[in-house]
């Protein structure tokens, strides 16, 4: 008999949890359709403008993700190998111009290997040669 009274009293703690939250409002998100309102300070995908190539972010890269080519003075790749990356901050916060920003671009699955080295920097031979 002691069985079923307890048993009985779990059955109306569930039920009454289940009629609690009935009545509010939903949080389930839509995702596709709906984006998620992201935090001020969410850090997601790079962005690159106006690098002057010190390689300071390189250096600062817990996870040696950053890559730096240079050429003659100019950068000619800026590789970020996204399998490594932590997406700490590091890069953003110690570069002297502020060239490298940590977006809001969180949809970053892939199922290529290829698209997870970011070249943020491409170049190409024939304007290296006109310059």
């Amino acid at each position: 008999m002691i069985k079923f009274l307890k048993s009985i009293k779990a059955l109306l703690e569930g039920m009454f949890t289940v009629f609690k939250h009935l009545f509010k409002k939903s949080v389930t998100l839509q995702y596709p359709e709906e984006l998620p309102n992201l935090p001020e300070r969410f850090r997601g995908g790079h962005t690159l403008k106006g690098c002057i190539g010190c390689g300071i972010c390189q250096q600062v890269c817990p996870c040696n993700a950053i890559t730096i080519k240079k050429s003659g003075g100019k950068v000619t790749s800026y590789t970020i190998n996204m399998r490594k990356c932590m997406f700490c901050g590091n890069c953003q916060y110690y570069c002297p111009v502020g060239a490298i920003k940590l977006g809001t671009d969180f949809e970053l699955a892939t199922d290529s290997n290829k698209e997870l080295l970011n070249e943020l920097i491409e170049t190409n031979e024939s304007e290296a040669d006109k310059e």
